[in-house]
C-alpha cells in the first residue's frame, strides 16, 4: 500500500506479526492473478464419522457487520491497519519511491526463469484474457501510473463486501468485532449505479509459446491442462493427483526408494535436474500440470515419460498409491498451518473463496473420499486426450513439435 509513511508501515508490519492480523480484498478489475496455496472447493460439509474431534486450531468465528464487512478471528493493530487502507496520502515522493521499487522487482523476476516460463504459460493458455497478463504488468503501466489513478481504484474497489478482516491468536472476536465497526464503519458499501465490476470468463486455448536460446545451460519448460476453479467439486481429486506426481530434484536422496514413480525415473535415468508437479486453482478455470528442468539432450524423454505418466494415472493407477498420496495431501497441508500468521492467512483466503473456513475434519473427510477410481475419472476428464498449454525456455531444440506432444496425450485401447 502506498502512502501512510514507512514507520506506520514498519509498526503494522511488527503489529501483524504478533497478533496475526489480516486484511484481505478481491483485486477484480486490474486483471492480477491471484494463486491459492490450498484450493478446496465449496459444496455441504461432509459429516464426521467420529463424534468429537479435538483440534489446536479454534473455532473460526464469522461477523458480518452492515456494511458487508466480514469479521474473522480465532482464539490493536485494527487502528493502524484502518488508517493505511482508508486513510493513505499516496504522496507523490512516496508513488515514485514505489515506482522504482516496482521496476527493480520487474527485472529481478526476469532473472528467474521459473516465473518468466509461468508468465509464458499464462500468456499462451489465458490468450486475451485478464490471466494473460503478468502480475506486475508492462513497463509502460508503471512508469506512467499516476495518484489519481489510485485513488480512482481505490474509490471505485475498496468496499465493505470485498473485505475480510481475519485474525488468529491472541485475539478476542467479540473485540476485533468492535474494533471493526469503529474504525472500519464507514467502508462503502455498493458500487456507482450499483454496477458490480463485471469479469469476463478467461478461456484456456492449448497452445505453445517457445523461446530458444541455446546459450543457455538448462532448459525450462512447464505443460498444462486446464483444470477447475477453487470450488469446483473436482479440486479435491486433482490436488490427490498432483501429489501422486510430487516432485524431485538431485538434491534429494532415496533413488529408486522414492514414492512419486516419475521420480524413480527421472533419477534412475538422469533425464532432468529438477521436476514439480503444480495444481493453481482461479475463480473459474485452473492449470493443472509439470514444470521441469532439463539438459538439452533429455528434453524428448523426459517428456515422453511425463505424459506416460498422466495417461498413466488415467488408467491403472492403484489404491495403495492413492491412499499414500492421501495421507502425504494431508500432512502437507496440517504442516503449513504451523502459526498465527499462516492461519490467519489460510482464513482470509478461505473467506474470499468460499465465504467461510472450510474445518480441518470436513477437508479431510473430502480427501479420504477419494479412490483409485476417482483418480483415473477425474484425471481422464482432464487430461486424456487434451490439448495441452506449453511455455519452453532455453536450449530447447529437441522439444517434439506440438502435434507431436498432442498425440502422447492419449493411449490406444484395444
Amino acid at each position: 500500500m502506498l502512502g501512510g509513511g514507512s514507520k506506520m508501515a514498519a509498526c503494522l508490519q511488527r503489529l501483524s506479526r504478533a497478533a496475526g492480523l489480516r486484511l484481505l480484498g478481491r483485486v477484480w478489475a486490474s486483471g492480477k492473478r491471484q494463486p491459492i496455496l490450498h484450493n478446496w472447493n465449496r459444496f455441504q460439509a461432509t459429516q464426521a464419522t467420529a463424534t468429537h474431534v479435538v483440534l489446536n486450531i479454534p473455532e473460526t468465528e464469522v461477523t458480518v457487520l452492515e456494511n458487508g464487512l466480514r469479521v474473522t478471528s480465532e482464539d490493536s493493530a485494527v487502528e493502524i491497519l484502518a488508517d493505511i487502507i482508508q486513510n493513505s496520502t499516496l504522496g507523490g515522493a512516496e508513488i515514485e519511491r514505489e515506482r522504482g521499487v516496482i521496476l527493480r522487482e520487474m527485472q529481478e523476476v526476469e532473472t528467474n526463469l521459473q516465473e518468466v516460463v509461468f508468465d509464458y504459460l499464462h500468456a499462451t493458455a489465458y490468450q486475451a484474457t485478464a490471466l494473460g497478463r503478468t502480475i506486475l504488468g508492462p513497463t509502460e503501466n508503471i512508469k506512467s501510473i499516476t495518484r489519481n489513478d489510485l485513488v480512482e481504484y481505490i474509490t471505485t474497489h475498496y468496499k465493505g463486501p470485498r473485505m475480510v478482516l481475519a485474525a488468529a491468536g491472541g485475539v478476542g472476536h467479540e473485540q476485533l468485532v468492535d474494533l471493526a465497526k469503529h474504525h472500519f464503519g464507514n467502508l462503502l458499501t455498493t458500487y456507482d449505479g450499483n454496477a458490480t465490476p463485471d469479469l469476463p470468463p478467461c478461456k484456456f486455448t492449448g497452445s505453445e509459446i517457445r523461446v530458444r536460446d541455446d546459450k543457455m545451460p538448462l532448459a525450462h519448460i512447464a505443460i498444462a491442462v486446464e483444470a477447475v476453479g477453487w470450488s469446483h467439486a473436482d479440486t479435491i481429486p486433482l490436488m490427490v493427483a498432483n501429489t501422486l506426481i510430487g516432485n524431485w530434484d538431485r538434491s534429494f536422496g532415496g533413488g529408486a526408494n522414492l514414492s512419486s514413480k516419475l521420480a524413480q525415473i527421472a533419477c534412475q535415468g538422469n533425464l532432468c535436474h529438477s521436476f514439480q508437479s503444480f495444481n493453481t486453482c482461479y475463480t473459474d478455470t485452473g492449470l493443472w500440470g509439470l514444470y521441469m528442468v532439463c539438459e538439452s539432450n533429455t528434453i524428448d524423454n523426459m517428456l515422453h515419460f511425463v505424459q506416460r505418466e498422466w495417461m498413466r494415472l488415467c488408467t491403472i493407477v492403484t489404491d495403495s498409491e492413492v491412499a499414500r498420496a492421501k495421507n502425504l495431501l494431508k500432512t502437507n497441508m496440517l504442516l503449513q498451518l504451523d502459526g498465527s500468521t499462516p492461519i490467519c492467512e489460510d482464513i482470509g483466503r478461505q473467506m474470499l473463496c468460499y465465504n467461510r473456513r472450510i474445518p480441518i475434519p470436513e477437508l479431510e473427510a473430502r480427501i479420504e473420499a477419494v479412490d483409485a477410481k476417482t483418480v483415473r475419472d477425474v484425471c481422464t476428464k482432464y487430461t486424456y486426450n487434451k490439448c495441452p498449454a506449453i511455455a519452453a525456455v532455453g536450449p530447447i531444440e529437441q522439444l517434439p513439435d506440438y502435434n507431436k506432444i498432442c498425440s502422447a496425450m492419449y493411449w490406444l485401447r484395444v
